[in-house]
């Protein structure tokens, strides 16, 4: 099984070192194996990006891993936390770079950069994975867990910017997030603290591996337990499963798929998940609905491995966030180019811009200007 480089939020930006990527060894922590690659043309996502559309030019939102990609997949945006302690921000040189620790190795051939880093900016974001101010969370419930002493003890306190959520609400469009294991990852955020949480850590053949830093619309004050808001728009694999099939999807429906399926290197496989994409995107395509549908197929970040390909900058693109490193993505629909190549440049806003742009939606302050919508995507013509 392969080892999982960093994917963190300083490390990215470094690698991808001002657009000449030429630095993804020298700040990983697995050497050269962020160089490595697969021969993807015997799995069955490729079969799909090759009969739809495959954007070649599409960027995670933000620098670093799943959790600030998923904050930018609903609100591009990045979760503030001012009060974070001092032991969980990292130690910036005049640049905005991570420090090395004394006694460093002076290369990676004598073993990985050591770095004063941490999950939240000196200014109080947060671009690391921190976990969700409600359960299922990866902190226990139990009395104190805002424990500002305790690093381990601080999750995200409850968000409050504008999501996509919100914006769909406001024109009483119909949406739900869809996870993975929610419900069985629920239930064991629910016991008691003292037993062991075997759902969000358990790595055994049954287990969803459920990941809560997944799970974006957790962290806003909105859905917190017992909301109207919650319990309409986040729901489990099996209620979209039994939509898909009934024809009753919302008009917007995300879909996480548990840890196990997220192809994530050293605690999963790509075979499971490329098999568990095609049995979604092979049900979509037999469900009532699927000529008024459009799904995007595409992945929260890089893992942490290197692409030749630079992210695009400047004025109404790049900013202090983002974004990040080339991930695929592939569109399908009845309505989607087939057998296409679309070399429009896209980041994870794009996904918002379009949901937006079909709804009327107010925009998001955060989406780049620049950023296509995946229209570019489509031929409505067929």
């Amino acid at each position: 099984m392969l080892p999982s480089p960093w994917h963190l939020f300083y490390q990215n930006r470094e690698q991808i070192a001002d657009g000449k990527n030429n630095k993804f060894v020298a700040f990983a922590d697995v050497g050269a194996w962020v160089m490595g690659y697969f021969d993807g043309s015997h799995m069955k996502v490729w079969k799909w990006a090759q009969e739809y559309t495959l954007a070649d030019h599409f960027f995670m939102g933000t620098f670093g891993g799943s959790f600030l990609n998923h904050q930018w997949l609903v609100c591009a945006c990045t979760p503030l936390d001012p009060d974070a302690p001092a032991s969980v921000r990292p130690t910036l040189d005049a640049q905005g770079n991570l420090v090395k620790k004394p006694g460093s190795p002076k290369s990676v051939l004598d073993g990985p950069v050591q770095l004063l880093d941490g999950r939240v900016t000196p200014d109080g974001y947060v671009v690391n994975t921190s976990q969700p101010p409600y359960q299922p969370s990866g902190i226990a419930p139990a009395p104190g867990n805002l424990d500002y002493a305790d690093p381990t003890k601080h999750p995200v306190p409850p968000q409050t910017a504008k999501t996509i959520g919100d914006t769909l609400t406001a024109k009483s469009v119909s949406w739900v997030w869809y996870a993975g294991g929610w419900t069985a990852a629920l239930a064991d955020g629910r016991s008691d603290p003292k037993q062991k949480r075997t759902v969000i850590y358990a790595r055994g053949a049954d287990s969803p591996m459920f990941q809560p830093h997944h799970q974006p619309f957790n962290y806003f004050a909105r859905f917190a337990p017992g909301t109207p808001d919650r319990a309409a728009h986040i729901k489990d694999e099996e209620e979209f499963l039994a939509a898909i099939d009934r024809g009753t999807l919302p008009q917007v429906a995300f879909f996480k798929p548990a840890g196990r399926y997220t192809e994530h290197p050293s605690y999963t496989d790509l075979m499971s998940g490329d098999e568990h994409i095609d049995m979604l995107l092979a049900r979509l395509k037999k469900s009532p609905q699927w000529q008024h549908m459009a799904v995007i197929v595409t992945y929260d970040e890089n893992g942490g491995f290197w692409d030749h390909m630079s992210p695009p900058s400047g004025t109404g693109w790049g900013d202090r966030w983002g974004p990040g490193t080339r991930v695929p993505t592939i569109i399908v629909s009845p309505y989607a180019r087939h057998g296409y190549v679309d070399k429009t440049r896209y980041d994870t806003t794009s996904i918002l811009k379009l949901i937006s742009k079909r709804f009327d939606l107010e925009p998001l302050p955060g989406v780049r200007a620049n950023a296509g919508d995946l229209t570019g995507a489509f031929d409505f013509g067929q």
